[in-house]
């Protein structure tokens, strides 16, 4: 199943992308009185268990008023209001590399806030004074089901599902203060999207491309495969020391081709594009403007 966020006048609704279009869940549960959840929120909290009420609707919502033309759409951000937001640092080994940085030996967890979250196709403003704004492809995961103390091997059955991430960065404030914090939770500095999609069609996590595009030039080329530790071991790492619950997400960490590990580096300013593809989630694209 492909879930998808849009804006709406009456807030940021719900959709399931299909053959058909993208389907307006609150107006199809309104046409057929199935018991689901209608909206984001609702469907992200509740995590994998409003999967079968989903599938349950989409059988039945047989009229075509029901679905929506996606080029019309304007896209809300696909998890609008995740309750925490893990990020993985330096987990590509070309990436480490690139960087002049031996790999580590646990994940290297941060944390961004909901004010950085923003939609496909939205701008992302820079200040003036923010000279070294950097891009990161990543593998978004987003928790459906709660995991504390989990497994490896159970990790992935905690899963809801995956979704592109552009992990920007301002790389002088993010090295400012011996913490990552300043220069990676700025304002829309996390776009998510255009879609999550059900953990059931990503038969491997670890066997995905991911690729990213400078104003349409191939700048990040690699593999989930690359990744220093898998989608199943940040999930197990960090349920040893804190609930993941449904609705959280994790940016999972970028390959290699960043620009912090060019010469010479010549910074994203405004009116740059970047966009991210990982392998069967659509493309995340995303413009910087003077803020």
């Amino acid at each position: 199943m492909i879930l998808t966020s849009y804006q709406s006048d009456n807030g940021v609704k719900l959709g399931i992308k299909t053959d058909q279009g993208i389907l307006d869940v609150a107006a199809a549960v309104a046409a057929t009185g199935v018991d689901c959840p209608a909206d984001p929120d609702a469907v992200y909290g509740q995590g994998q268990t409003a999967l079968p009420a989903l599938a349950d609707l989409l059988s039945k919502a047989d009229d075509d008023a029901l679905y929506l033309n996606e080029a019309d759409l304007t896209y809300a951000p696909t998890v609008p209001n995740p309750g925490k937001i893990i990020c993985v640092g330096l987990n590509y080994a070309k990436h480490a590399a690139e960087g002049g940085m031996d790999p580590p030996e646990n994940p290297v967890l941060f944390s961004k806030f909901n004010n950085a979250i923003a939609a496909h196709n939205e701008d992302v403003p820079i200040q003036a004074d923010w000279k070294t704004v950097d891009y990161e492809s990543e593998l978004g995961v987003v928790i459906g089901k709660t995991a504390r103390n989990v497994s490896e091997a159970e990790a992935l059955d905690h899963v809801l599902g995956y979704c592109n991430m552009n992990d920007l960065s301002e790389r002088h404030l993010q090295m400012l203060c011996g913490q990552w914090l300043l220069g990676k939770t700025l304002d829309k500095f996390l776009p998510v999207g255009p879609y999550v999609v059900t953990a059931d069609e990503i038969a491997d996590p670890q066997n995905l491309s991911i690729k990213g595009w400078m104003n349409g030039e191939l700048r990040q080329n690699s593999s989930t495969a690359d990744m220093i530790f898998s989608v199943a071991e940040i999930i197990a790492f960090a349920s040893k020391v804190m609930t993941l619950s449904p609705g959280d997400i994790i940016s999972t960490g970028t390959p290699e081709g960043v620009i912090l590990g060019m010469d010479p580096r010549v910074w994203m300013k405004p009116g740059d594009e970047y966009v991210v593809e990982v392998e069967g989630l659509g493309k995340l694209a995303n413009r910087m403007v003077e803020a």
